[in-house]
């Protein structure tokens, strides 16, 4: 058996009702702290008045959209006048993210450059981030349990990470709860940002026993609990989704991803899409891809998604990336053309993807050739 690592928070809480014990859990790492919440306060509001309750001082700040590095730096300024003792996030994967950005940087004493990916120097952090708790509000990221926050750089038209061990939840709060009634175009891409985060996993060249363990079993549960979600409000897929973002945001973090996320955070600097959306764009077209360029045992696990995904979706086993381009259609998942994608500028994004960290555990090695039909595949469907 191979050797492997594993990194996880050190305290974890998932199930219904749990955030209720937010308050009182996050009042122990000290008694000054600032909640990021997403455009709407009314959200936290309960989390804010909860904290205050036990008499810690509370700052508050709204993450409106995805966070990009001026933001980012606008807010750790402002969040160090208040010298918090801890950063709790609640919201979706781009709230979490801001909150787990501002944890790293509000002690930092070196530029924020220094530690972002791709256009930065990559460097550790220098000095240990606030701790930072979770509570997502939506099913997809897994961004509660992750070690990195993505952050976006519009000037270079990329999205990149900031990355360090001890950048992970001090404690993670999933309350499935806190994700009901999430509109419908919210649910979509989210929910399949989370099957594509434990797909990817599985077939990764960097996968584990244990992301093995996470993410095989979640393939099945998240597109069932999504196909659910997308004839109406249901308790227990809202539960199911939220496991299976868990069990995608430990997997991701422990064994990689692939493809679709090297393209993803390539697109997400240049188009206005959701990152949820570009994910269920391009799974089916890279999960194709990827099956006609490989053999041996990676062969085998692809084999095994497809049967999955069958399964739920229906239809022949071999077929199932293309089914799953059709179902990903009749939900109405608007087209990357829709934001500007234009055929002329797939092999500018293909060269881009090819230098992207999660492009290292996809298990073919794809060209630009190959990456420029993929992007042509998703333009074909509908």
């Amino acid at each position: 058996m191979k050797t492997f690592a594993v990194l996880t928070p050190p305290r974890i809480l998932f199930g219904r009702g749990e955030a209720a014990k937010a308050p009182d859990l996050i009042r122990t790492f000290g008694s000054r702290g600032l909640v990021v919440h997403g455009a709407s306060a009314s959200r936290a509001a309960w989390l804010v008045e909860g904290l205050r309750g036990t008499g810690a001082e509370v700052m508050t700040l709204a993450c409106r959209a995805e966070p990009v590095l001026a933001g980012v730096l606008e807010a750790t300024e402002a969040a160090r006048g208040f010298r918090p003792d801890w950063v709790a996030a609640i919201g979706g994967g781009a709230v979490l993210d801001f909150g787990k950005a501002l944890a790293a940087l509000v002690p930092s004493v070196t530029p924020a450059l220094d530690h972002l990916e791709v256009v930065g120097k990559g460097l550790p952090l220098g000095t240990p981030p606030l701790p930072f708790i979770a509570l997502p509000t939506t099913s997809g990221t897994g961004s509660e349990v992750t070690r990195n926050a993505v952050i976006g750089l519009p000037e270079h038209g990329r999205k990149v990470s900031l990355r360090d061990d001890r950048m992970v939840a001090r404690l993670a709060i999933v309350d499935p709860a806190l994700t009901d009634g999430a509109p419908h175009r919210v649910t979509l891409a989210s929910g399949l940002d989370a099957v594509v985060q434990v797909i990817e996993p599985y077939v990764s060249l960097k996968a584990t026993p244990y992301t093995d363990a996470l993410s095989l079993p979640a393939i099945k549960q998240g597109i069932a609990a999504l196909a659910r979600l997308m004839e109406g409000e249901d308790q227990a897929a809202r539960d199911a989704l939220s496991w299976v973002s868990l069990c995608g945001g430990l997997a991701l973090s422990n064994g990689g991803l692939g493809a679709v996320h090297g393209f993803a955070g390539v697109l997400g600097g240049i188009i206005p899409a959701p990152h949820g959306l570009i994910c269920g764009r391009l799974i089916g077209p890279v999960l194709r891809a990827n099956r006609d360029r490989v053999g041996g045992p990676m062969a085998e696990r692809l084999d095994l998604v497809f049967a999955v995904l069958a399964s739920v979706l229906g239809g022949r086993a071999k077929d199932a990336p293309e089914s799953l381009c059709d179902w990903v259609a009749a939900q109405r998942l608007a087209p990357l053309r829709a934001f500007g994608l234009a055929p002329d500028r797939f092999e500018a994004v293909a060269e881009a993807a090819q230098s992207s960290s999660s492009m290292k555990g996809n298990p073919a090695a794809l060209g630009v050739a190959d990456l420029v039909a993929i992007l042509q595949h998703e333009a074909r469907i509908g």
